[in-house]
């Protein structure tokens, strides 16, 4: 029995691709594996917190040394972690804001990306000192994009500034399996968007069935 982490970073309610793709996604899985267990946290519609600097003095002080005020700062912090640390699949909603992602969403990894919970520094290390702490967890992101040609090689490629940031930023910490699945055209032809909707509502019923 596997627990996914179920994320939805867009402001868009019943409008947002990502939402119902993610929700078919989580749906058919729950479909093939009917014993798996699932949380589910908006960070679209209900946004965590942005790192401050008590956020930052709290994540550099040892936790028997850390004041009822450091500890209030990273409470949510280590609420996220321990929701991400349960998870053995995570699935995540991102739109593309701007060639990167919504501002919600790099707050909630700004939040999760922590010295000791899930990445740690080997100073005697000069090679590599950054070691991810997450292992083992799988990872699936479904994107909406306004255009397509977005891959490795075409138009707008270099424009490209999400599945690059999300592999680097999720396989800092440990989390390399990482399948995405693009929604896109929002901003074309009808038709165009239907087919690209269609596409990856067929990826998705394969990846749930897997």
């Amino acid at each position: 029995m596997a627990h996914l982490l179920h994320i939805d970073s867009s402001p868009r309610g019943e409008r947002s691709h990502s939402r119902r793709m993610t929700r078919e996604f989580v749906e058919a899985w729950k479909q093939t594996h009917p014993h798996d267990t699932v949380t589910y946290r908006d960070v679209g519609r209900q946004p965590v917190p942005h790192v401050d600097e008590p956020w930052v003095v709290a994540a550099y002080t040892p936790e028997e040394q850390r004041s009822p005020e450091l500890r209030e700062a990273i409470r949510e912090s280590d609420r996220l972690i321990d929701e991400l640390i349960a998870a053995d699949i995570v699935v995540v909603g991102c739109p593309m804001y701007n060639f990167s992602i919504p501002s919600t969403f790099k707050a909630y990894i700004d939040q999760i990306v922590r010295i000791g919970r899930t990445f740690a520094i080997d100073p005697d290390d000069a090679e590599d000192p950054y070691k991810p702490l997450l292992q083992g967890k799988r990872m699936f992101v479904i994107t909406a994009r306004g255009s397509s040609g977005f891959g490795p090689g075409d138009r707008y490629g270099f424009m490209n500034h999400q599945d690059p940031y999300l592999r680097v930023a999720f396989g800092f910490i440990g989390i390399t399996d990482i399948t995405f699945v693009h929604v896109e055209n929002d901003e074309h032809s009808s038709e165009s968007l239907a087919a690209s909707i269609a596409a990856a509502r067929h990826q998705i019923m394969d990846l749930a069935a897997a």
